[in-house]
């Protein structure tokens, strides 16, 4: 009878991918509350110089959480409307906050998202 070590559990090879998620996740929100800063600013006050130099730094903090998730999404075998989700909830603030404890929930009990 063999038994299965901690490294081969689903959980465990996932270790790697996840915590790379849950940091772009975590970036991605605070960098999207930055950015409701920089809109107010600039809109709310007529400064569009925070925003032009902050906006394309979010963008690509944003294509580096797109390309995490992703990452995650197919070594996990996510479901294509699960992976979109996902992909969105960095599109709306909070929701990446939310969205990264629940998916470290479901990922770490092997869970399909």
């Amino acid at each position: 009878m063999t038994t299965r070590t901690d490294e081969s559990t689903p959980a465990s090879t996932l270790r790697g991918p996840l915590s790379r998620f849950r940091t772009a996740a975590y970036v991605t929100g605070v960098g999207l509350l930055g950015l409701v800063v920089v809109m107010v600013l600039r809109y709310g006050f007529g400064n569009p110089d925070p925003s032009a130099v902050y906006s394309p730094i979010h963008g690509v903090v944003y294509m580096v959480y797109l390309v995490l998730t992703v990452d995650l999404a197919i070594k996990a075998r996510w479901s294509v409307k699960g992976t979109v989700g996902v992909l969105l909830a960095g599109c709306v603030p909070f929701v990446s906050f939310i969205v990264e404890r629940a998916v470290t929930r479901r990922v770490q009990a092997g869970q399909k998202i």
